[in-house]
């Protein structure tokens, strides 16, 4: 396989030099599920040529209703190790970096060990998100961040903005509290929807870092890993060589 056999196509709509841009880029990605799952291989079907995937969690049956790695075949398996397989699968060329971890206030420097082209926080839970968040700031990596999807239906209220701008959201609501506290108001792009979260599709959690759970549909998970995949090509092929 070349890659003009495989990338002809984008090629064809970015030029060879933008498909070059693509291919010497770094993407990091924390969070593998409905989101980061699918923003992961859009990336890497439009030709990022390096990629590292942090996740700490294994396939379950509950995920079979929205992300694209749970298959009845892949229940119980390593959410890393099921991407990254898939992903040498499209390219067997891509230099990928696959971490089984939780990302921690402790860990995160040894996981964000180099200066990524761009950053896609698509973790679903708060203290971890702010880790990674508040790391990216501090050292000035391009970050974009999947806010919630869960107790929502409508794909055409799926929107990008500043984190500032961000509304009608739980977990972006819970997310600004707590970077209000850091003195964080705005500076990084988000992806959320704008519709009123269905109140009777969420119901309370005891967990350490999630408080509630949401029901979810099949459609809009994916829908945040496109508009997160598309905006990350999009300013990497905006970028002056």
């Amino acid at each position: 396989m070349t890659n003009t056999d495989w990338q002809s196509r984008t090629e064809l709509l970015i030029g060879k030099e933008g498909v070059a841009k693509l291919n010497q880029s770094h993407i990091f990605i924390a969070g593998l599920g409905g989101v980061g799952s699918w923003a992961a291989e859009h990336l890497v079907r439009a030709g990022i040529g390096e990629i590292t995937l942090v996740d700490a969690d294994v396939i379950t049956e509950s995920n079979l209703n929205r992300q694209l790695l749970a298959l009845q075949s892949t229940i119980g398996m390593n959410k890393v190790d099921v991407m990254k397989n898939r992903l040498l699968d499209i390219n067997p060329e891509l230099i990928i970096h696959a971490r089984k971890a939780f990302l921690t206030e402790v860990n995160r420097e040894l996981l964000l060990t180099e200066s990524y082209d761009y950053v896609l926080d698509c973790i679903d839970t708060l203290t971890p998100k702010i880790n990674l968040i508040t790391y990216c700031l501090e050292h000035k990596l391009p970050l974009i961040s999947s806010l919630g999807s869960g107790a929502k239906m409508n794909h055409t209220s799926v929107k990008i903005a500043d984190i500032s701008k961000s509304h009608n959201c739980m977990l972006g609501r819970m997310l600004r509290k707590r970077l209000h506290k850091l003195g964080i108001y705005k500076g990084f792009k988000v992806v959320f929807s704008d519709e009123l979260p269905r109140k009777e599709a969420v119901i309370l959690e005891t967990g350490l870092n999630k408080k509630s759970n949401a029901g979810t549909i099949s459609y809009l998970p994916s829908i945040f890993g496109s508009m997160l995949a598309g905006e990350v090509i999009q300013d990497i092929l905006k970028k002056q060589a």
